[in-house]
């Protein structure tokens, strides 16, 4: 399939999501939301399974350029640059998009090709925590307790409890947000840190 075309498909059925949520969403809605007929769908995916399989490995290359495009060497920097992109504020997500992915992640354990490509996603951003944590700590930018491996595992649960509390009662998703954030300006990050300094000094 044409890069082109992949693109739009895949922006189609995130268009669809956002409007339909995952168990109401068929082929023709994503076929409605693109300039392509639901027989080229169905020319390209076996089906709403299929396809979405696909939609969630297009999440994780694009994930994955988002994260290449960090630049920022200094690691308390590069933490909260990660954060961002892991954790985005409200305004810039979709409260739609995320009730669909929740939906769709709830399928997870009895769907294998979802459990991957999420587990997947899951191990790519664990590890770039570890390493900019790692970095950290031998840099003296972080404190030299700070466990990379615990630490990046509390982030990943903190993150996914985020979403999962502002999708299914409401939470506001900024404030759990700040609190991933501060919880890093206090128990990561060095007192010695040009940033803690900077964060006292405000």
């Amino acid at each position: 399939m044409a890069e082109e075309t992949t693109d739009e498909l895949m922006r189609a059925t995130y268009r669809a999501l956002c409007k339909r949520g995952y168990a109401a969403l068929t082929m023709r809605d994503i076929a409605d939301e693109s300039s392509k007929s639901k027989a080229t769908l169905h020319y390209h995916f076996d089906g709403k399974h299929d396809l979405l399989v696909s939609f969630l490995e297009f999440l994780d290359e694009r994930f994955a350029r988002k994260i290449a495009a960090i630049d920022a060497d200094d690691p308390t920097a590069r933490l909260f640059a990660l954060l961002d992109v892991a954790c985005p504020s409200a305004e810039g997500d979709s409260g739609e998009f995320q009730t669909a992915m929740l939906e769709l992640t709830a399928q997870a354990p009895y769907e294998k090709a979802y459990r991957e490509r999420l587990l997947g996603f899951e191990t790519r951003l664990r590890a770039e925590f570890e390493r900019v944590l790692d970095s950290g700590v031998e840099s003296g930018a972080f404190d030299d307790d700070v466990e990379p491996e615990r630490t990046a595992e509390f982030l990943l649960t903190a993150i996914d409890g985020a979403q999962t509390r502002r999708v299914a009662v409401g939470h506001d998703a900024d404030k759990m947000r700040e609190m991933i954030r501060n919880y890093v300006e206090t128990a990561v990050v060095s007192d010695e840190s040009p940033r803690r300094t900077e964060v006292r000094a405000e």
